[in-house]
């Protein structure tokens, strides 16, 4: 899949997030790569930053999260079937703006069940 195609499906992911998340997504950057450095074929995506729940009105928390999302892990892992890559892709992000939220993989895995919002 080329890359523009791959972004759109991650935008199309962010869309799809329950309002709740969305509104309140502040100073997030998402960036898509490859694959990380150093090469590891079983991450799919990855937050960077300081998860809400870790935050008090003391911080200076300034410099924007990120995260990271894997195209090529992310195709490989669905075998390049342009269906599932779109499933994965939105677990994925999914997956990465729970971490921004401090959420445990138990409320992760519960929220990845859940029907796209309606756009």
């Amino acid at each position: 899949m080329d890359r523009a195609a791959f972004e759109k499906l991650v935008w199309q992911a962010v869309e799809s997030l329950p309002r709740f998340f969305k509104e309140r997504l502040q100073n997030v950057m998402i960036v898509i790569e490859d694959e990380p450095d150093p090469p590891d074929g079983s991450l799919l995506g990855l937050y960077q930053g300081v998860p809400l729940t870790e935050r008090s009105v003391f911080s200076d928390h300034i410099e924007p999260d990120i995260i990271y999302i894997f195209q090529k892990n992310i195709e490989a892992i669905a075998h390049n079937d342009p269906q599932e890559i779109c499933r994965q892709v939105r677990i994925t992000v999914m997956h990465e703006i729970g971490h921004y939220f401090g959420l445990d993989e138990e409320q992760l895995a519960a929220l990845e069940d859940e029907p796209p919002a309606q756009l």
